[in-house]
């Protein structure tokens, strides 16, 4: 009788399903961390859209050149790459991924034109993330605006041209046995803009788009969009194109019965004291992440001072997201480069905006 029960008990034991491994760093093989991270231009751009006149407009674009200059682009890539190495996201969205290029003299030439490069904030993520270890591939690109306008530089009366992009990045060195697998990359811009006229007779169009890839885990499917929308503003008319840009997203990649991993500087506070477009989301289907499991931490996420020196941080509102609908539970979250530990050695914040890790256990 006892043989008999050993039999049974062996049996149950070989048929019994098999528990998902834990990969290396022991995560279970159907988790995946994700991380929404705005780079920060390196200087407020508006006193160049506001400029009326072409004075004014020169004046504007040395100053912002200048502020950018002294943000230290390159020593920022290595405190946002220390970030990333530190908690290994397998997926990065990533907004304002700034390419800054000049042309001296300027030659006012109507078509941005000018090729030097001063700046390239996706090059230097990638070199500092690569310095420390961290292997990461572009998954996609997708450029937004395209701008060139002159001013005084340190090499003289120059165009300087200023080129924004939105980045999917993800992790290659995951476990053999544990890979993602990448398909169905896809980008937009969106339909809603804001346009502004320039006293160069240029109209400036604040172009704004989004991308998206679907990633499969271990059977466990989802769709994963990353998006930068337009700040939240005074006039009404701007906080609608926000809205409207939201939509899009929701009506867009959002719009798949795969389960979704939504990740963004939304522009859209948290709290509700802001635009619609967070509680659309919500409306739409999706969780919040931060609420899920820190509901009682504020997890502000914006904004630092434009020259990044303030001692201590000024972040008073929650823009930056991490949304999700379908089949995955969020086993942790929390933010990153908000502390000061997390400045660079010449004291500046990584970037204007915290950036948010998550966590998700998914289900096939």
């Amino acid at each position: 009788m006892a043989q008999a029960r050993l039999v049974s008990l062996l049996l149950l034991l070989v048929l019994a399903p098999t528990p998902a491994l834990a990969g290396p760093d022991g995560r279970n093989d159907r988790a995946v961390t994700v991380m929404t991270r705005n780079l920060y231009f390196g200087a407020d751009l508006t006193p160049a859209i506001t400029a009326r006149t072409v004075p004014e407009l020169i004046g504007a674009v040395s100053h912002i050149f200048g502020v950018v200059q002294a943000s230290n682009i390159p020593a920022r890539a290595e405190a946002i790459a220390a970030e990333v190495a530190a908690v290994g996201p397998d997926l990065v969205g990533v907004q304002e991924v700034v390419l800054w290029r000049s042309q001296c003299p300027s030659d006012f030439a109507p078509v941005p034109n000018a090729v030097f490069v001063e700046f390239d904030y996706l090059q230097s993520l990638l070199d500092a993330l690569t310095a420390r270890g961290a292997a990461y591939e572009v998954v996609a690109v997708h450029e937004t605006n395209d701008l060139e306008a002159p001013g005084f530089t340190t090499r003289g009366f120059c165009d300087v041209r200023f080129t924004d992009r939105e980045v999917i990045l993800a992790r290659v060195d995951r476990a053999h046995n544990d890979p993602l697998v990448l398909t169905n990359v896809q980008d937009g811009t969106f339909v809603a803009q804001v346009s502004f006229d320039l006293p160069t007779g240029a109209t400036y169009t604040q172009r704004r788009g989004w991308l998206s890839v679907d990633v499969e885990a271990r059977g466990a499917q989802f769709r994963f969009v990353t998006t930068h929308l337009e700040p939240e503003s005074l006039v009404a008319e701007v906080n609608a194109v926000q809205e409207a840009q939201g939509a899009e997203v929701l009506a867009g990649p959002a719009n798949t019965t795969l389960p979704v991993v939504y990740v963004c500087d939304c522009n859209s506070r948290a709290d509700g004291t802001g635009t619609a477009t967070y509680a659309d989301a919500l409306a739409a289907g999706f969780a919040d992440a931060w609420l899920e499991r820190e509901r009682h931490d504020p997890g502000l996420t914006c904004c630092q001072a434009e020259d990044l020196r303030n001692p201590v941080s000024l972040f008073d509102q929650r823009i930056d997201l991490v949304l999700v609908r379908g089949r995955a539970h969020v086993r942790q979250i929390q933010t990153v480069g908000g502390a000061q530990e997390d400045r660079t050695p010449d004291g500046l914040w990584p970037s204007d905006h915290a950036g948010v890790v998550a966590t998700l256990q998914l289900q096939p």
